[in-house]
Parts: structure tokens; C-alpha cells; sequence
């Protein structure tokens, strides 16, 4: 008998960092990588090296065997170090014999620490021997590991100032000169080692992780492995297809212009609507782009060896995405504070690109993207946090349903409502106290979840017509328009008076909320006695 099969099939029961499978021809590729999450963040928690998989066995240790092939094991292999983040793979894979039968020993290694493994974006944990979602107190667990390291901070053994390039160095230079214009004679006499000590991209004279990704020649990349410095630039069509795309490496400080210049910011023509808007504008504020993309730069979480992705659609939308949680609370509480925030994931990246002019640590750059797209009237940024990642998509037209436009002629209102409300107009959920907020102030109508503009601000905007679209018909209405084509038309199917219905009913409501709508209306008109029911027909009840 193989010792690590014989000490695994010792235990009492299955733990965190063991798991049985059956398997006798194969075994669910999403579920072997979901275990693998599970079982390596379990092993992390335990403060293991690593935890074991075995294939052949029931979870009740009885013994079937299994025929997965070395081919299939190699594909297994391939499926887990393509959507595993921080990449990784089994450290082993071992084949056994056991009372004759076939047994697959998968050895898997602990997740990194500081980092929870992900399968395919989703952490997975177990709780005995249940699968499922790695717990919110976990995962701050192994966060936390790692709190008071900046890896940003590193430095890169064997990596010297041969490894950066020259024209991103000439490039720094006359950005720090630029902000700190009183010291440029200064900085003229300084030699390269000098500078890059001084604007806090090395340290002592070392090559650190910060002065590769911002500075370093694009062979030099492979310092940071397994952590890449990549910017991916995706053109899609209307139809989000793929039409174009380009990858730019380090140095970082001059590919952003790259980047920019492949995002086609044409120029947005306004409708005419008296003196309210200009003839035209860019659709992408270039503050904006520059703001998104150098956030996005600053606060990758480069160990999970991800790229930074910017995706331009034709229907005028642009979106930017890095990896890593997003350390603020929320982007509310960003704007509200309007400070810089107390802690960095990249601490020494941030001052080194405050240093060279790229982004400022006041706190008030995403604010600034919100006043820019709202005094143009278009949707505000729209930022996505969840699966680890931070989203944002910026917008560059103006829509038709986005409230803040309507209501953006208010003065009265502050920004923070402003934001309340194009979560409404996004169909986007509210919570209680947001909720309050808007009624209190009489900015929307209706029930939860389905909240339309105030006659207030309808009034106030010149927005009557969308207010009617949106609040729909009243109840008693519904009813009489029921009872108005029975009369006539003696009887009706129910679909018949949903098409009489729909167009009549609030805009805020989608197609199964209508039909609930005019069902209640329906039941609640045959409860009176009003109508009955025969068959399929809807009739007008026979009065004495």
C-alpha cells in the first residue's frame, strides 16, 4: 500500500484539505476546478503545504477504481492552470494500485499566501464536506496574511539599470521636472541612479517591481513572473464581437499613450434642444481615460497574474478593468470623502506615479470623472466590484433614460443624488436608506423595486411625457378599461386585454411584472363580483 494513500485513507472522515471522488472514467472539469479552489484555500487556512484530491475512492473510502487516462489528465492539468488565479497547477500527480483497482493521487498546493485561489473569478471553500463559496471571514483570513507587505515594493534580484529604458527614463525625468519645476537645474545634474532613488522608483540603488512595470524595457518583463505588467486594448462591434485588438507591455509609463491612442474618441453631436448642450463634444473626456487607466495601473493586483483590460465598443461605451478587491468601502464613500484613501495596495507604484505626475493621492479624481460626465449629461461612470475586480464603464452619449440628465438642471441637487438617481435609471437596486433619501426629497414614485421619476422632477425637467410612461396607469383605471371592453365585447381572453394593457402600464415595469399587474387587477375585480371566469373567457357578471 502507497504510505500518503495509507495515511490519507486513515483519517475518521474527509477534512477541509481531503476529498474522495469516485471518478471511475472521469470527473466534471468545473468541478475538479472547483474542488481544486476549495481544497488549496482550505489547506492555506489549515497552514498546510497542501492537500490531496483522490480519484477511485467513494467519500465512504470504498474503493471502485478508476480509468482516467494520462491524456485526460493532462487536459485536467490544462483546464486548472488556465482558470486558476494566481495561476497554478498541481504539484503532483500520482497513480497507485489498491486491492488491485486504480488509484489517482492529485496533490494540491496551498493557496498563496495573502491570496485566495480563485476558479474561473469565484473563490471556493468547504465547510466538512460541502462545497461551496469560500466564506467572507476566510477570505479576509487569507487576505490578510500578507496585509503589511507592498509587493509594488520588491526588489527584483538580478535586475539592473540595463534592464530599463532609456527613453522611459528620459520620459520620468521630464515629468518629475514638472512637478517639481523649481528644482530643474537640479534634477539636470543628477545621474540616472540619483533620479530614480529620488523619485522613489528604486531603492538604494535597486531595481524594484514598481521601476520594471513603470519603466522597464518590454524584455524585461519576465522579472515580475508569475505577476505580469500587460494592458490588453479590445475593439467590439454593436454586436460585441471582436473587431481589433493590441496588447501593450512595460514600459508602462509610455505604453498608456499607446493605449490611448488606439481608443477612437470621436466626437458626440447633441441633438438640438435649445442652448441646454453644445454642438459637439468628445465622447470620452481624455481627463477621464487618462484617470481610469492610470487607477486601473496603480491598483492591478499584479500577483494574480492577470492583464489590465480597456474594451471600446462601437455603441459608445468604454470599459476598464483590473484585477484585485477594491479597498474603499465603496465608490460612494470615495465621493463622499473626497480625501485620499488611508491605505494603498500599491503603496511605493502609487508615489512613485504621483512622483512622475501620473495620478495625485487627494482623493478627488473620481469625483472629478463624475461632475465631468454628468455636466454632459451623460450616464454616469457605472463601476462593477464584485468577483474581486474593479470595473468601470464610461458612457459616451447621452440616453434617453438616464434620469440624471433630466434632472441634472436642478441646481439644488447634490452630487450624491444625482448618483442615487442613475442607479434608478439603470434598474440598479437601492437599498432602504437610499430609498429614503430620494422620497424624502420627493425625487421618485413608486413601490419597491419599481421606482419611477417624481411628477416633481417632471415638472421641474420638462420630462411630463416620460413621467406618465414611466408612473403608468393607476389601478382603478386598469380596471375600468377591463370593464369597459367586456361591456362591449361581451368577452375576452386574458391575452386579449394584456394587449389592450401593456403599452398603457408603467415603462419601469418588464413584461412578467405587467402581466401580475393586470392578473391582481383581474382577480381583484372577480372578488367584488364585478366579472367571472368561464373557461378561458373573461365575462361581465350577470346583475339581478
Amino acid at each position: 500500500m502507497d504510505t500518503t494513500l495509507d495515511a490519507l485513507l486513515s483519517l475518521s472522515t474527509e477534512n477541509e484539505s481531503v476529498e474522495f471522488k469516485e471518478a471511475k472514467n472521469q470527473i466534471d472539469k468545473d468541478k475538479l476546478g472547483k474542488y481544486f479552489s476549495a481544497l488549496s484555500n482550505e489547506a492555506n487556512l489549515a497552514n498546510k503545504p497542501n492537500a490531496w484530491l483522490v480519484l477511485g475512492i467513494k467519500n465512504n473510502k470504498s474503493i471502485v477504481g478508476t480509468a482516467i487516462t494520462d491524456k485526460q489528465l493532462n487536459e485536467y492539468k490544462a483546464e486548472i492552470v488556465k482558470h486558476t488565479s494566481p495561476k497554478t497547477n498541481f504539484i503532483s500527480t500520482k497513480r497507485v494500485s489498491q486491492d488491485g483497482s486504480a488509484i489517482i493521487l492529485l496533490e494540491i498546493p496551498a493557496a498563496p499566501k495573502g491570496f485566495p485561489l480563485s476558479w474561473k473569478g469565484h473563490c471556493y471553500g468547504r465547510d466538512g464536506e460541502s462545497l461551496g463559496a469560500l466564506s467572507s471571514d476566510e477570505y479576509d483570513r487569507i487576505k490578510l496574511q500578507n496585509k503589511t507587505e507592498d509587493w509594488s515594493a520588491k526588489i527584483v534580484k538580478n535586475a539592473t539599470l540595463q534592464d530599463l529604458s532609456e527613453e522611459a527614463v528620459k520620459q520620468a525625468r521630464v515629468r518629475y521636472t514638472q512637478k517639481n519645476p523649481k528644482l530643474e537645474d537640479t534634477i539636470k545634474s543628477w545621474s540616472d541612479a540619483v533620479f530614480l532613488n529620488k523619485a522613489k522608483l528604486t531603492i538604494k540603488d535597486k531595481i524594484t517591481n514598481t521601476a520594471i512595470i513603470l519603466l522597464g524595457k518590454p524584455e524585461s518583463e519576465h522579472f515580475l513572473s508569475p505577476a505580469t505588467s500587460k494592458i490588453t486594448w479590445i475593439l467590439k462591434d454593436s454586436d460585441n464581437l471582436e473587431k481589433d485588438y493590441e496588447h501593450f507591455t512595460c514600459p508602462l509609463l509610455l505604453n498608456i499613450e499607446g493605449v490611448y491612442s488606439k481608443i477612437r474618441n470621436l466626437k458626440y453631436r447633441y441633438i438640438a434642444d435649445g442652448t441646454l448642450f453644445p454642438d459637439e463634444v468628445d465622447q470620452y473626456d481624455p481627463y477621464i481615460i487618462r484617470e481610469a487607466l492610470n487607477n486601473c495601473i496603480a491598483h492591478q493586483d499584479y500577483t494574480l497574474g492577470s492583464k489590465i483590460l480597456v474594451v471600446e465598443n462601437e455603441n459608445a461605451t468604454l470599459t476598464f478593468a483590473n484585477s484585485g478587491d477594491f479597498i474603499p468601502k465603496s465608490i460612494e464613500t470615495v465621493i463622499q470623502a473626497d480625501a485620499p484613501e488611508p491605505k494603498y495596495r500599491n503603496k511605493f507604484l502609487a508615489d512613485a506615479m504621483v512622483n512622475l505626475n501620473m495620478i495625485d493621492t487627494i482623493g478627488s479624481g473620481i469625483k472629478k470623472m463624475y461632475n465631468i460626465q454628468r455636466k454632459k449629461y451623460f450616464p454616469l461612470p457605472d463601476y462593477d466590484l464584485s468577483n474581486h475586480k474593479v470595473k468601470v464603464v464610461i458612457t459616451g452619449k447621452v440616453v434617453d433614460i438616464n434620469y440624471a440628465r433630466k434632472v441634472a438642471q436642478m441646481p439644488n441637487l447634490s452630487l450624491e443624488e444625482i448618483i442615487l438617481l442613475d442607479k434608478v435609471a439603470k434598474n440598479k437596486i437601492i437599498n432602504d436608506e437610499e430609498i429614503k433619501t430620494l422620497k424624502s426629497k420627493k425625487l421618485i414614485e413608486g413601490r419597491k423595486p419599481n421606482f419611477h421619476i417624481s411628477s416633481k422632477v417632471a415638472s421641474a425637467t420638462n420630462q411630463k411625457g416620460d413621467y406618465i410612461k414611466m408612473r403608468g396607469i393607476d389601478n382603478d383605471y386598469i380596471q375600468k378599461i377591463i370593464t369597459d371592453y367586456l361591456t362591449k365585447f361581451e368577452s375576452a381572453k386574458r391575452s386579449d386585454l394584456e394587449n389592450i394593457l401593456f403599452n398603457k402600464l408603467s415603462e419601469g415595469l418588464d413584461i412578467s411584472q405587467k402581466i401580475n399587474k393586470i392578473k391582481n387587477a383581474l382577480q381583484s375585480l372577480k372578488k367584488q363580483g364585478i366579472i367571472v371566469v368561464e373557461g378561458k373567457l373573461w365575462k361581465m357578471s350577470k346583475q339581478d
